[in-house]
Order: structure tokens, then sequence, then C-alpha cells
């Protein structure tokens, strides 16, 4: 079972890769949008991503479209990861 901190390493080397981003830049108060230059189709591309890399579905819409900053996404993925294994 991964734990949260190999989640955080990963979702990070995955979306720096991914958007072609400095994993520096991608400290927990970063926003997506607007620090980050991402936009909704990102964010669309990131979902596909981060539901290959770690094999579970992002199906909390509400949730997703809360979602502002890498700590928001971190959160998100690791109280899922956690329902997940809770099952």
């Amino acid at each position: 079972m991964m734990t949260d901190e190999e989640l955080c390493r990963k979702t990070i080397e995955v979306l720096a890769e991914e958007f072609e981003l400095e994993q520096a830049d991608m400290v927990p108060e970063a926003t997506l949008y607007d620090d980050l230059g991402l936009d909704s189709l990102d964010a669309v591309d990131m979902v596909v991503v981060l539901e290959k890399t770690f094999k579970m579905k992002l199906t909390d819409e509400e949730a997703l479209r809360s979602i502002r900053s890498i700590d928001d996404l971190l959160q998100f993925l690791i109280r899922l990861k956690n329902e997940q294994n809770a099952t």
C-alpha cells in the first residue's frame, strides 16, 4: 500500500512530466490555474493521468471542481486513497 508521502511525491512527478512543469514550482500553496498556468482542458487531462497512475476513479466532480491548489489536489487524493483502502 502506498503511503501518503509516496502518493504526494508520485503526483508531483506525474504532473510535472505531463504538463512540463518544474517540480520546484509545485509547492503546496501553488494554484493550478494562476501559478502553474493550467486551464480547464489541462484539468481534464490531469484527471485522466491521475486515474491511470493510481488506478482509481476520480468521480467526485464537486470535489474536483473545488481543487484550486497543489495542496487541495493532494488532500483530495489522500482522502480518496484512504476511502478505497477502508473498503
